[in-house]
């Protein structure tokens, strides 16, 4: 097992973007799926970050833009929202999924959520779905957020909660580190956990400045018709799985994801089809 000794968030924030280049097509693919399993958390984050019809929105991290599309609605055609990602490829998905709604009140802009080409106190609120958790520095983009929101502005974050309450990814994850040898990721690396244990979202936002900083957990299962269903959502479009496996040779890849698919055969549920454990932690603070 090799244990990292340091992190170069350059090389990891290059890696990331090409990642999601490769993903993107697949990614906006399997939107249906990511809106029955994200939506209603996503409908939380919106309330907790009192969007309204009329409100200036920032998302960060939009990807492939189903949560833009929700905000968006939302803010009605008074209001407007700013879809920002790191990679172009699917931010473009965001942009003709926008289009093809009639949403004329969504732009988009290739951007660096830790350095945001943003005036200052220009958004009535900042949004980020399972975004935050991969920025080299959470912090900066955390400022950042801050910098760009009104007085009295507020920022939410959805995150996934602590590995044991993510089966679904954790489980693949664990096996993967193992085949490509990766040891335990160091303390303050980016990863799909890293804000996911009790009390470390509140208190990254309270460090950046937020104040009314809460939060809340909330369980999110994915469901699909079975394993191999899953095993297919998360070998297309799990970007950051591909970029642990990218060391191993075809042939070990291979032999990994079968590993992950016999795995996720723990969660299958009879007549119930597959209920994949995740929970969420949903946070919100005011400038």
């Amino acid at each position: 097992m090799t244990t990292p000794t340091s992190f170069d968030p350059a090389k990891y924030k290059t890696a990331t973007r090409e990642q999601w280049e490769t993903t993107a097509a697949a990614w906006h693919r399997w939107g249906p799926v990511l809106r029955s399993w994200l939506g209603p958390a996503t409908e939380r984050m919106l309330e907790f970050a009192q969007v309204r019809p009329g409100c200036r929105v920032l998302d960060v991290a939009a990807g492939a833009g189903d949560q833009t599309l929700q905000t968006a609605a939302r803010v009605g055609p008074g209001g407007s929202v700013l879809a920002t990602d790191i990679s172009p490829a699917i931010l473009a998905f965001a942009a003709a999924e926008a289009q093809r709604a009639g949403h004329t009140n969504v732009t988009t802009r290739v951007m660096d959520g830790e350095h945001l080409d943003l005036s200052d106190a220009s958004f009535d609120a900042v949004i980020s779905r399972v975004g935050l958790i991969y920025f080299p520095d959470q912090q900066q983009a955390l400022r950042e957020m801050h910098r760009v929101l009104v007085p009295g502005g507020r920022v939410a974050a959805i995150v996934y909660a602590a590995a044991d309450k993510n089966g679904f990814f954790s489980v693949p994850v664990s096996i993967v580190r193992r085949a490509a040898k990766l040891g335990t990721p160091l303390p303050g690396q980016p990863g799909p956990f890293s804000l996911g244990a009790e009390g470390a979202i509140e208190a990254a936002f309270a460090r950046a400045g937020f104040r009314e900083v809460r939060a809340e957990r909330v369980a999110a299962p994915l469901r699909m018709q079975s394993a191999e269903e899953c095993l297919r959502f998360e070998k297309e479009s799990f970007g950051a799985l591909h970029q642990m496996l990218s060391s191993l040779e075809p042939a070990e890849r291979e032999s990994t994801w079968a590993q992950v698919g016999s795995a996720l055969r723990e969660f299958e549920r009879g007549s119930d089809g597959f209920v994949g454990p995740c929970e969420l932690v949903i946070a919100v603070g005011t400038k």
